[in-house]
């Protein structure tokens, strides 16, 4: 490769891999001639990110360059006009429409197209396969007509299928999958099983071990039949049921293919003839198609360095990879599969939080080899580097799944430890060098400014949280400060922003966004600035559409199986008899299974989307308030029953208790609150393990903040002294207040404390010395909010427009989902049981 003339380099295929040779080969300054042939209408786009077109995003938004980028580049397109031959012998290829285009080297980036089983009733109207935008756009038009759909395979694109559907807004969505559990390739039998319990929680179906035999109905889908002659009713069927290689052209040109396809390449990516190179999920390596995009970047990587000779060799490609599906996170890494007596292994399962991890190590216990995660993946970063960097284990390698106890991480753990070569983002194959050198040599101190930089972070997207902790921690380790934004979206932290709308009387999301941000915002900035807004003025929560969480959308928590929960208020446990019976009544008339809480309240499960105006009259007209047990907000104040009852008793802790939650209720904040009083050290309300506890003493109250229960237990610390009740509450007022001005969004108050510089120490000067001299400012934001709080299901009942929100149909809004009840399984058990 020594001439100097312009080389003819021709790509068919202009998927996600054909775009980035484009781009990989631009940027190596080398003069070609490119002449790319994509056989759809449009330029590439993102696929993994195609479930986001049922989320809003349309075709423009997941473009992955205009067309106007391939003139900017010279690089000449042709959409819409697939290859029909290549002459390997005159180096020429035809494409479909005439166009006749000769090559020095030509590079097949066809990638692959759904597996479709050869199954009657295959080709029905309401049938349809999960891969391009024309695929989803005849998906959305269909679905208008379509009640029960199903999906045909459970892996990782079947369940983005399921997930599609869902968005559709099906009454039913089911998922058949032939093998016995989801996800075969990536999880264990553990995590499939709990990852399956996660999605029918959120109303998903998942059928295993079938095998379908034939597709019912005459011209449109009616049903499915199965190898054991039972069937399921359907009226919309999406196939995706695995991938198979775009290797006809290759076939037809007589280009070496594997026994099952694919078209076998070596290290260079070259086929078996050594002027065309096929990159993707089109091309075969060492007898392995690899399915993912990261391995088709470096794939294509590969080929632009060979063709301006470079030398690199594509050594194979780990296929560790971490998913959000259905709101699940799902991840593995290394080798998941391997377990004893080839290894040694840790495993965790939290059945009721639904999260499963498990690692696999050495039997010397120094190394990670691989693992699986479920429910929760927010580990998978650095374990993934850890086995890749063969990082010695800490002494307690269980800490790696369940967080270090003792209240500090294993030294070195963190990111900054890694070595220069370590691969941060695996699609665009940066390093931790790299990143580091952008911070340093560049200024580069933004994610959006990084992935602009060295391209880290615009695949998909996984790498994103350590690449922002490695450009904070390049910025600490030169010295520098380091400002937490929000996101891209605004240049501000969550304090910052809270002050800018506070002094500029700004009450709603899209005056901020215009204001004080750019672009379209994003499902970070969004709850958090309507987090700001509820905590600032107190407004009714339904006024904002984008607030913490869905469940503020109706007020409730949305349970298994569509139903909600109803859960009023009651203040320190102290109920009437009245008012029980309200309760009791309420519960039989629709049908509402019910239960007393460890937060001293009697929750209602089972409701109706329809029902929940309806209960709530009833509720409000007794007397009962919102409870807010789906907010982030202050949920309950247990107590203890305190000197009125209890021969140890020291204070009413029953009465003070009521007295505080009465006064922060509906209180909205970063994340939930919770508190608790006790009537002497005995601690029966548990105080010490709620955000703010408070316990008797013989001369007042103690005063305890930041505690925390669930599944990372800490204590809470001792904030005040023998205080009287008045003293308590106006310290209570400040801790509030401060918590909500300064912490970041979906942060705890014991995260809080533990990132603050100065700890407890500083917390106590601010709140009891007032050392920022901000007291009584705090004092009077809280009661500015005591005194504009409203019962938010009251403002709802006596609202007709906003009972509309609270239907299933539109078009029939008496009717109920007939998909959604509840079922006393309880009850069925106790009674085989007994």
């Amino acid at each position: 490769m020594t001439e100097n003339y312009t080389k003819n380099i021709v790509i068919v295929g202009n998927g996600m891999v054909g775009y980035k040779f484009c781009e990989k080969l631009l940027a190596k300054n080398e003069k070609f001639n490119l002449i790319v042939f994509g056989e759809e209408p449009r330029v590439a786009y993102d696929r993994v990110h195609l479930s986001e077109f049922f989320s809003g995003k349309s075709a423009d938004d997941l473009s992955m360059a205009d067309v106007n980028w391939y003139i900017d580049n010279n690089i000449t397109l042709h959409l819409g006009d697939p290859i029909k031959e290549i002459n390997r012998e005159t180096q020429t290829i035809y494409s479909f429409k005439g166009l006749v285009q000769s090559y020095d080297y030509l590079v097949l980036a066809t990638g692959s197209a759904p597996f479709v089983p050869t199954i009657p009733g295959i080709d029905k109207k309401g049938v349809f396969v999960y891969r391009t935008i024309e695929d989803l756009e005849a998906m959305t038009s269909y679905a208008e007509f379509a009640q029960k759909g199903v999906v045909m395979g459970g892996g990782l694109l079947g369940l983005e299928a399921a997930k599609a559907l869902i968005d559709l807004g099906l009454k039913e969505t089911h998922v058949v999958e032939f093998a016995p559990r989801l996800m075969p390739r990536q999880i264990d039998q553990n995590g499939s099983k709990l990852l399956q319990h996660k999605l029918k929680e959120i109303g998903l179906q998942v059928h295993l071990n079938v095998n379908t035999s034939k597709i019912l109905g005459e011209e449109q889908i009616t049903g499915l039949q199965f190898a054991d002659d039972t069937t399921m009713s359907f009226d919309m069927l999406v196939i995706s049921a695995g991938i198979r290689p775009r290797d006809e052209l290759a076939r037809q040109s007589g280009l070496e293919l594997g026994p099952r396809g694919g078209i076998v390449v070596n290290e260079c990516m070259q086929t078996s003839d050594e002027k065309i190179f096929a990159i993707g999920e089109c091309a075969l390596f060492d007898g392995m198609i690899y399915g993912l995009v990261a391995p088709g970047y470096e794939m294509a990587e590969i080929v632009a360095s060979y063709l301006c000779n470079i030398d690199k060799k594509f050594k194979g490609y780990d296929m560790s990879t971490k998913l959000k599906l259905i709101g699940v996170d799902v991840a593995s890494f290394g080798d998941p599969f391997i377990c004893e007596p080839d290894c040694k292994t840790i495993s965790f399962e939290d059945s009721n939080k639904g999260v499963y991890k498990r690692i696999n190590m050495t039997h010397d216990g120094k190394h990670l080899l691989g693992g699986v995660l479920v429910g929760d993946a927010e580990a998978y970063n650095m374990l993934l580097q850890t086995v890749n960097n063969k990082i010695v284990l800490p002494p307690n390698p269980e800490d790696l799944i369940l967080g270090a106890r003792g209240g500090a991480a294993s030294e070195g753990a963190g990111v900054m430890s890694l070595p220069d070569d370590a691969l941060i983002c695996s699609c665009e194959a940066v390093t931790k060098g790299a990143i580091c050198s952008a911070v340093m040599d560049q200024d580069i101190t933004t994610i959006e400014g990084m992935k602009k930089c060295t391209k880290a972070g615009t695949g998909c997207g996984g790498c994103v949280p350590m690449v922002k902790d490695l450009i904070n921690g390049t910025l600490k380790e030169n010295g520098k400060y380091v400002k937490n934004v929000i996101c891209e979206h605004f240049n501000f932290s969550r304090q910052e922003l809270l002050d800018l709308i506070k002094i500029n009387n700004i009450k709603s999301y899209d005056e901020v966004l215009d204001t004080f941000g750019k672009g379209d915002g994003c499902e970070v900035c969004k709850p958090a600035v309507a987090s700001i807004l509820a905590s600032l003025w107190n407004d009714l929560i339904l006024k904002q559409a984008t607030i913490q969480d869905s469940n503020d959308r109706f007020l409730a928590n949305i349970q298994k199986g569509g139903t909600y929960s109803v859960v009023p208020r009651i203040a320190g446990g102290e109920i009437t008899p009245d008012k029980l019976i309200v309760i009791g009544e309420v519960a039989k008339e629709f049908g509402l299974y019910t239960k007393i809480t460890g937060g001293q309240r009697i929750d209602l499960f089972g409701a109706h989307l329809n029902d929940l105006p309806l209960i709530w009259e009833k509720l409000t007209a007794a007397g009962f308030e919102s409870g807010h047990a789906y907010g982030k907000s202050l949920r309950t104040v247990k107590s203890c029953v305190g000197s009125t009852w209890c021969r140890f008793g020291l204070h009413d802790s029953v009465s003070f208790a009521i007295e505080i939650e009465n006064r922060y209720k509906g209180l909205r904040s970063p994340h939930k609150l919770k508190g608790g009083v006790s009537g002497c050290i005995r601690e029966c309300a548990e105080a010490q393990s709620k955000d703010f506890g408070i316990i008797a003493t013989e001369k007042g109250w103690n005063l305890y903040v930041c505690g925390n229960g669930g599944s990372k237990p800490q204590h809470a610390q001792l904030l005040a002294a023998d205080i009287d009740s008045e003293t308590c509450i106006k310290y209570l007022d400040r801790f509030l207040m401060f918590y909500i001005k300064t912490a970041d969004p979906l942060t705890r108050t014991a995260t809080w404390l533990n990132k603050m510089e100065g700890g407890m120490s500083y917390l106590k000067n601010v709140v009891v010395n007032d050392s920022l001299a901000i007291g009584e400012e705090l004092e009077a934001e809280m009661d500015t909010l005591i005194k504009n709080y409203k019962c938010e299901w009251l403002e709802v009942v006596e609202n007709d427009e906003m009972k509309k929100k609270f239907n299933h149909f539109v078009n029939a809004p008496e009717e109920k989902d007939p998909s959604v009840s509840f079922q006393p399984m309880r009850d069925q058990i106790m009674a085989t049981q007994w």
